[in-house]
């Protein structure tokens, strides 16, 4: 295997591949309703001397047609309310979806109105004052309204009555709202423009069947039997084999819709940071003031590395060879208030051409006496007065590494407020 195909890029491929090529392991699920059915004749009238056309008939032939055509797809699984003349309760329905835990839901039907003649298709999906029954059923039955895997890793487990899952539930059901819009949308549009039908849009309305649903779902208006021509339509073998095929094809559409938008969502690997060949630190500010550790004017910044330069104190907030860190302790420098902070490049472990670093001890007014901790404890410390003062410095280093690193030792010593000094000479 080429050693550039990381092993994070091997999962990541590995995931995608699975997540869109799940086929073998999930199967999108739909399950189709053919409405009405046994004694509950649905919408009818007499078509013609010798026959009454029945809606239950047309959604049943409807749908058997078009789970044929979903069927020839080892992609999909089709779970039927109903496959003959029979009555499935509303709640029976509901409930087949739920424990299949479908992708979709399509409940197909014919309209009817007795008092005026219109025509053409309507798609609805749930209804607003059903967001807040599903809420109070999904509370009190966990196993009816689930959660998805990526719902499930954010919010834990699930307790009705902690607001964290009630947030969690309610994000889910947004996601429903959103996909049965979706897919509402598709099959409207596939009436209006494959098949030349008038389409009268997708709505929302509180319609039982849809009620307690735990997935994307919709309610299909095929037509109205109370309209002669839509009537003869949905009475044909033609007019059924064009809506099962619509419809098909509404749900082809949302799958890839569905599947593109989840690998649009899986974050891309981020290329890791590589090192800088320099360190950074951050120089607040320069004075001729010496401050130790916790004085108001290092504004409340740690990590500060102090280097007294031509009389001059600098200081040096954080090191790193990072550039996003790097940029990060800028940024919190300025927001400390050191404005004109900026980040200055250091040579790792470089040595000095000219001069060296030694680490000022004390700067005293008054000779230190014999018993000072400083003296008592190291050797080799060496003084000089400059104006009237005692500057007392300890030791010859080459680099600034060297001298960080003795200065330590000083401070495990018990000697603290040092400060490196570079020396040009």
């Amino acid at each position: 295997m080429n050693q550039s195909f990381s092993f994070k890029k091997y999962l990541r491929f590995l995931f995608l591949f699975l997540f869109v090529f799940s086929g073998a392991q999930k199967k999108f699920t739909v399950v189709l309703d053919a409405g009405h059915g046994g004694s509950d004749f649905g919408a009818n009238r007499f078509y013609s001397e010798t026959g009454r056309l029945n809606e239950k008939d047309v959604t049943l032939a409807i749908v058997l047609k078009l789970g044929r055509m979903l069927e020839k797809d080892k992609d999909f699984k089709v779970i039927y309310t109903r496959k003959i003349d029979e009555y499935p309760s509303l709640l029976d329905r509901t409930n087949l979806a739920n424990r299949s835990k479908a992708d979709l839901f399509i409940s197909v039907h014919c309209n009817a109105n007795t008092r005026s003649a219109p025509y053409g298709t309507e798609t609805f999906v749930q209804g607003p004052d059903q967001n807040k029954t599903n809420l109070e059923v999904a509370k009190a039955e966990n196993d009816v309204i689930f959660l998805d895997d990526k719902d499930r890793e954010m919010f834990a487990s699930y307790d009705p009555k902690s607001p964290e899952s009630l947030i969690a539930l309610k994000i889910q059901q947004s996601k429903y709202l959103e996909s049965s819009l979706l897919f509402g949308s598709f099959v409207e549009e596939n009436f209006e423009k494959k098949d030349k039908r008038f389409s009268r849009g997708v709505k929302q309305q509180n319609l039982h069947v849809l009620r307690l649903n735990a997935m994307p779902s919709v309610l299909i208006e095929t037509g109205f039997i109370s309209n002669y021509d839509d009537a003869m339509y949905l009475a044909s073998e033609k007019g059924q084999s064009e809506i099962a095929s619509s419809i098909y094809d509404a749900i082809i559409s949302y799958k890839k819709t569905r599947e593109r938008n989840a690998v649009k969502n899986v974050e891309p690997e981020k290329p890791v940071e590589q090192p800088l060949k320099n360190d950074f630190r951050i120089l607040l500010m320069s004075s001729p003031s010496k401050y130790v550790a916790g004085d108001p004017a290092l504004k409340g910044l740690n990590y500060i590395l102090t280097i007294k330069e031509g009389g001059f104190y600098r200081y040096y907030y954080a090191v790193t060879n990072m550039a996003s860190v790097r940029d990060n302790n800028l940024k919190t420098a300025r927001e400390a208030g050191f404005n004109n902070a900026t980040s200055i490049s250091f040579v790792p472990n470089q040595k000095l051409g000219i001069g060296y670093y030694n680490i000022e001890l004390a700067v005293t007014d008054q000779k230190l006496s014999s018993n000072s901790p400083i003296l008592n404890t190291l050797k080799d410390v060496e003084r000089d007065k400059v104006n009237g003062k005692f500057y007392y410095t300890y030791g010859k280093f080459s680099s600034l590494e060297e001298a960080v690193a003795a200065q330590k030792e000083l401070e495990d010593k018990g000697i603290k407020n040092t400060v490196i000094q570079k020396v040009a000479k």
